[in-house]
């Protein structure tokens, strides 16, 4: 097997499979198991503060429910066409998000992550910024970032403009410098576009789904929206290679497959957008029976551990250029045993 590029590992949301998700001692802890970026995903609180949850609703992730305080901050609201029931980052200022303590999102899942749950507050983006400027030094490593912006259009018809908020952001904490340590990804390409617009100098990714529409689009054109499987088309990919440098999808739409003589696996897909002068990224690798493709599943339950070796190695040797994983030690391991010597890194975040 001689696969052509060394992926990043980027830890997704820092190390969840160890510790509760977008907390400091998670983002530290996948910079210790080797991790060459970190990914937040970026919501807003009421005053504009920039806060590192999953989802802006926050029930299942953080100690909010149980908090007799907030009880009437319960609320429908519809998100990018879903109707969600919960506790809503932009209806909390930063000084109450700060009193909540973070929790597991997969409990059955990850018992051992959840054993730590309460113990920590949540985050904003500017403390993961100072982070990992910190570890960088203290390590001597270039350490990435790959921001997620969630929600771009439903922020900004409420008055929180997330391209405003996240380009301030980044220029007021040293982040604009056009290092080649920042990315930002998005379901959403318009606030991609914005942001280079105020000058953000990042690696820019299109996340794509295997199926649906990006939500700014069903916003602005209805039914008419395109899909984002038209983007995946060779002209698709073609026309946003004008825009971003590279695009983002889920594992499963990678495909990895064996070639004729056995020498190095691909994927149509990575071939597809390298073709198209895009990198290319997939999320997520993680090693539960669960999250695993079927033919790599154990015995043990959904929560045991299956075959994570091989699907991750699949994945690893098709050219891709990085993977997100919820175990970066994992992936780190992978690469290893796919890249045995060092090479040349496939992308940079």
């Amino acid at each position: 097997m001689t696969p052509a590029r060394r992926p990043l590992v980027i830890g997704h949301r820092g190390a969840p499979g160890y510790r509760p998700e977008h907390t400091r001692s998670s983002y530290e802890l996948a910079i210790a198991l080797g991790a060459d970026a970190v990914e937040p995903d970026i919501v807003a609180s009421r005053d504009g503060v920039l806060v590192l949850r999953h989802e802006n609703e926050i029930g299942g992730t953080t100690d909010v429910a149980s908090r007799p305080e907030f009880a009437a901050r319960r609320t429908t609201k519809t998100i990018d066409g879903a109707a969600l029931t919960g506790w809503f980052t932009e209806d909390f200022t930063w000084a109450e998000l700060s009193t909540l303590r973070a929790r597991e999102r997969l409990p059955s899942i990850r018992t051992s992550s959840s054993s730590f749950d309460g113990q920590s507050p949540i985050m904003r983006l500017s403390e993961l910024l100072e982070l990992l400027d910190t570890a960088g030094e203290e390590t001597e490593r270039s350490l990435g970032l790959v921001a997620e912006i969630k929600h771009a259009a439903y922020f900004d018809s409420i008055g929180l403009p997330l391209d405003e908020l996240v380009a301030d952001e980044l220029i007021r904490s040293g982040w604009n410098s056009g290092d080649g340590r920042l990315t930002v990804e998005s379901f959403e390409k318009t606030v991609l576009d914005l942001l280079r617009g105020r000058g953000i100098r990042s690696k820019n990714v299109f996340l794509l789904e295997a199926a649906g529409s990006p939500p700014d689009l069903v916003a602005r054109f209805g039914s008419d929206a395109d899909s984002y499987a038209s983007f995946l088309t060779r002209d698709g990919m073609r026309m946003l290679r004008r825009d971003v440098e590279g695009i983002s999808v889920d594992k499963n739409m990678i495909r990895p497959r064996p070639d004729d003589d056995s020498t190095r696996v691909s994927s149509a897909l990575v071939d597809a957008a390298h073709d198209a002068g895009l990198e290319i990224y997939c999320w997520t690798l993680r090693p539960e029976n669960r999250f695993l493709s079927a033919e790599f599943r154990r015995g043990g339950g959904s929560a045991a551990f299956g075959d994570w070796e091989s699907e991750f190695a699949l994945i690893l040797a098709t050219g891709v250029d990085g993977v997100f994983a919820d175990q970066a030690d994992l992936a780190v391991a992978a690469r290893e045993a796919v890249f045995p010597a060092r090479g040349t890194v496939g992308g940079s975040a």
